[in-house]
């Protein structure tokens, strides 16, 4: 059974990129177009990743890492936030919320994020 990863962005044309990435490498995609509808997503069928994006309606990316590290039911699952909002306050500020990695969405993101899944064991 393929690994299943939950993609939390806004962007339906991202989204569609990143999970064509993704699957690319054998994993499976939900994905999840607000914080709200992502942290419902988590909790209830949780995932071995999350790709989280910074910029969403309602609740921005820092919170809805912050609500998963909190919670005994997702705490444990890595987050790899994949934005635009470049910088080293917002890779702080990213960091500090509890991901695992902040990844900037440049002409390099898809190749960081296959290393980075390597190093958190998900890919062989």
């Amino acid at each position: 059974m393929a690994l299943e990863v939950l993609l939390i962005e806004d962007s339906k044309t991202q989204a569609a990129q990143i999970k064509e990435t993704l699957e690319s490498v054998g994993l499976q995609v939900r994905v999840a177009y607000d914080g709200p509808e992502g942290l419902r997503e988590a909790t209830e069928n949780p995932p071995v990743l999350i790709v989280l994006d910074v910029k969403l309606p309602s609740m921005d990316g820092f919170q809805v890492c912050r609500r998963l590290k909190r919670n005994p039911v997702t705490q444990h699952i890595p987050v790899i936030m994949l934005t635009e909002k470049a910088g080293p306050q917002a890779t702080i500020s990213g960091l500090r919320a509890g991901a695992d990695d902040y990844i900037p969405k440049d002409i390099f993101a898809s190749e960081h994020l296959i290393n980075t899944l390597q190093e958190l064991g998900i890919l062989e």
